[in-house]
């Protein structure tokens, strides 16, 4: 008897296992969603910061006065960053120096604002030719329809520092840096009866200066920025068998609307005044950042109630 008890008792001890198993429910765990912790923006405030700006354009100055003095000749600029309000030259009101070719610019400016209308078919076909090209022949006979009255067109822009010419010689007007940024400024702002699509006019074949003319003030864009133009080069035997090399324009892009204007008189040769005035604009353009220098501060807090 003992012995079937004791052969029947592994199978009690399991039957009591499995019964104990079935009545029971095992605790069903839900899942929970958890949200991603959120990012929370740091709130912080921009400042001026006017003694580091007024550290940085003095040190600019400074360089561009030591580069300067190393190159022949007479050099002014004038620089205006319409994004930041920045303005700074040397000799920028020196107005005897000759623009050359940089006044065609001023001659179809003074077209478009004879009163008379769009420009026809023949007159716009000059104007791409002598701005894009710098044809001599078209700024003459374009020349010939409003120099007369070149005067009366720079009264009226309040470009004061600014001279015609001499006759049928448009390319003896003496201008001052100052000047030319003035007249970029109302090129791209507007003012004085320029209308809008006559201002898109000029900027736009500004822009489309071909490519062996594109030197100059084009030497302080960064990657990325838009170049609007004109340049002037021109030999003068009678002053010393020198060159009078000019150029002025607009640098746009990321935070910077540039108008800059560097002139170079009693150049050597026409190569010394582009290289003299691609050094300049190049100091400029890549410094201008630091001119216009911010500090940042955390937004205050809301006062508890």
């Amino acid at each position: 008897m003992r012995a079937k008890w004791m052969a029947a008792w592994p199978v009690l001890v399991l039957a009591l296992i499995l019964a104990a198993g079935c009545g029971t429910e095992r605790e069903v765990i839900a899942p929970v969603a958890v949200k991603a912790p959120i990012k929370v923006a740091r709130c912080v405030m921009k400042f001026p910061a006017p003694r580091a700006a007024a550290a940085a354009r003095v040190r600019l100055q400074r360089d561009i006065s030591q580069y300067v003095s190393k190159r022949p000749g007479r050099i002014v600029y004038a620089a205006l960053d319409l994004a930041t309000g920045v303005s700074f030259g040397q000799g920028e009101h020196e107005h005897d120096i000759i623009t050359a070719s940089g006044a065609k610019v001023d001659i179809l400016a003074a077209l478009l604002l004879r009163g008379t209308g769009e420009l026809d078919d023949g007159e716009r076909d000059l104007a791409v030719r002598m701005i894009t090209e710098s044809d001599n022949s078209a700024a003459d006979t374009l020349w010939s329809r409003v120099g007369s009255s070149m005067s009366d067109f720079y009264e009226r822009m309040g470009l004061r520092e600014t001279t015609p010419g001499p006759g049928i010689y448009w390319g003896g007007t003496t201008t001052s840096p100052a000047d030319r940024v003035r007249l970029m400024k109302l090129l791209v702002k507007g003012g004085k009866g320029m209308t809008a699509p006559d201002r898109r006019l000029v900027l736009d074949l500004m822009y489309r200066v071909q490519k062996d003319q594109s030197w100059g003030v084009s030497a302080a864009a960064r990657r990325g920025d838009r170049v609007a133009l004109k340049n002037g080069w021109t030999p003068r035997p009678f002053a010393y068998n020198t060159w009078a090399v000019t150029s002025y324009g607009r640098i746009v892009g990321p935070d910077r609307d540039l108008l800059l204007s560097v002139q170079t008189d009693e150049q050597p040769g026409e190569e010394a005044g582009i290289e003299t005035i691609e050094g300049v604009a190049h100091l400029i353009g890549t410094r201008l950042d630091t001119l216009s220098p911010t500090i940042t501060r955390p937004c205050p807090t809301r006062p508890s109630i």
